[in-house]
């Protein structure tokens, strides 16, 4: 049964979306503001976490870039919750790295929606576990990389976007196609959330990251081997 952490400071707000969880059939926990969420986040470590993003004690940005920054909790998808909803808004926070984002006031059978489309996603729909590729070793129910045999920390979306590139080695993956499989976007917006993506992806895997090769003007491919002198 998957846990989801629900972190909001209205109580109703909590009640509400833990009520709709159970009826879905998931476990939950809450914390009513940022410091608890993270120390909650830390010892349960949840299998996602529905963080709002105007919080006493810490706000959820801040929150959201701790638990990235910490191996134990890097990994566990995000969905962010808040009043804020302006389109410039909702890309600066799917920019920072949040797995998705839902304004105020929320449809619960639309959050629910999402909750199970990203536990799908990021807990396996029956494929393989493993992934080879040449240097590479992904485990997609654990969400972890190994380059060389040496453990990569990836966040939750940087995992995701290899794991999509890396099924098609040498095929050319559309943008709208990886802004679709990524993040869920349905229609076409002009964003840079996939660059910024691309090219943290890239720092981390070093000298691996000249095997994700822009196509200028399409999108990106996953080439079998590191480009000469790179």
């Amino acid at each position: 049964m998957p846990t989801i952490l629900v972190v909001d400071d209205e109580k109703d707000i909590r009640d509400l979306i833990v009520l709709n969880l159970q009826r879905e059939g998931f476990a939950s926990i809450e914390a009513a503001d940022g410091l608890e969420a993270f120390k909650l986040a830390k010892k349960q470590q949840p299998d996602l976490i529905i963080l709002d993003l105007m919080l006493p004690q810490k706000d959820g940005v801040s929150v959201y870039r701790q638990l990235r920054d910490d191996s134990r909790t890097s990994a566990i998808p995000v969905i962010m919750l808040t009043a804020k909803g302006k389109l410039e808004e909702k890309i600066s926070g799917l920019e920072i790295g949040a797995d998705d984002y839902i304004t105020k006031p929320f449809s619960p059978r639309e959050l629910m929606l999402r909750v199970r489309n990203l536990l799908r996603r990021t807990l396996g729909s029956g494929q393989s576990d493993v992934i080879e590729s040449g240097a590479f070793h992904l485990d997609r129910k654990n969400l972890k990389l190994h380059l060389h045999e040496e453990p990569v920390d990836l966040t939750t979306t940087e995992f995701k976007l290899l794991l999509v590139l890396i099924d098609s080695p040498g095929m050319v993956k559309e943008r709208a196609e990886l802004l679709q499989k990524v993040w869920g976007y349905n229609d076409l917006i002009q964003t840079r959330t996939l660059d910024t993506h691309i090219k943290r992806l890239r720092e981390k895997l070093g000298a691996h990251g000249s095997q994700i090769e822009t196509v200028r003007g399409v999108g990106y491919r996953f080439l079998d081997q590191p480009r000469a002198g790179e």
